[in-house]
């Protein structure tokens, strides 16, 4: 079992070494790159960071 989440997290690992430098690259045109998905992205993950917080804080029963 142990080696099949090895082979699985190197599968990922080359996947992913792979596909993101393709997804970096700024759209051809002269004017300035589009951040509007990754700038969504950063805005939900905090969101939902700070919505745990506040759950952890206030609403869970110890």
């Amino acid at each position: 079992m142990k080696q099949l989440f090895s082979r699985t997290g190197l599968l990922m690992g080359a996947l992913l070494t792979q596909t993101l430098p393709a997804l970096a690259n700024a759209p051809e045109g002269g004017g300035a790159p589009d951040y509007s998905g990754i700038t969504g992205l950063y805005y939900t993950l905090i969101g939902v960071v700070l919505a745990y917080g506040v759950y952890d804080t206030f609403f869970k029963k110890s």
